[in-house]
């Protein structure tokens, strides 16, 4: 069979291919390479079209965490590309959480975010699962806890998923934040969108 085999040119086509079909004149530069690298992870150029922003978007500085809602983004981050020695933080797990959902009749997820209530100043947050996850961040952060830095809002599905991203969108907290609005997004995209900005170019 005959197909592209080199992987340095397997890449460079990709990319080339994904600036070419998709529309990203409405993007700054530093937006337009994160939008890019998510649509080389799931293949779909039209997605541009419901990427929502602030402009201040798209920054990573040494040493903030990045908090994710789940084990997947974290696996999905490319750690070389964090020169910066930022730790990757996933609570999912942690002691406890189960068991507060139960109590408190939520998901593990929901609860998990309160567990970042220690590293969430300045924070860069990644979500691409949980739409619970998302709506606690945001009443969180309405509540007074420390802003996180940058929202990074891509959570699937088909209960809550839409509408916490709009929810995201329509922050009153000054929030900064990259979303893809409606129902498509998850763990790979998220993971692309962290990678991007991490500096993993496009």
């Amino acid at each position: 069979m005959d197909y592209l085999k080199d992987p340095d040119a397997i890449y460079r086509k990709s990319f080339a291919t994904v600036r070419a079909e998709a529309d990203l004149a409405r993007f700054p530069a530093n937006i337009a390479d994160v939008v890019v690298r998510m649509i080389h992870a799931c293949g779909m150029p039209a997605i541009a079209a419901d990427v929502a922003f602030t402009p201040g978007a798209a920054a990573l500085d040494a040493g903030r965490p990045i908090l994710v809602d789940a084990r997947m983004v974290e696996a999905g981050i490319i750690r070389r590309n964090l020169t910066g020695d930022n730790p990757i933080v996933c609570t999912l797990d942690a002691p406890g959480v189960a068991e507060d959902a139960k109590t408190k009749q939520t998901t593990r997820s929901a609860v998990a975010v309160e567990k970042w209530l220690p590293d969430l100043a300045g924070a860069i947050v990644v979500i691409g699962n949980a739409p619970t996850a998302l709506f606690r961040l945001l009443e969180i952060v309405a509540d007074g806890a420390p802003k996180p830095a940058l929202v990074l809002g891509f959570p699937v599905g088909f209960v809550g998923a839409a509408e916490s991203k709009e929810a995201l969108v329509e922050n009153s907290s000054g929030l900064d934040f990259i979303a893809l609005r409606g129902r498509f997004g998850g763990s790979a995209i998220a993971a692309a969108a962290l990678n991007a900005i991490a500096g993993a170019g496009a």
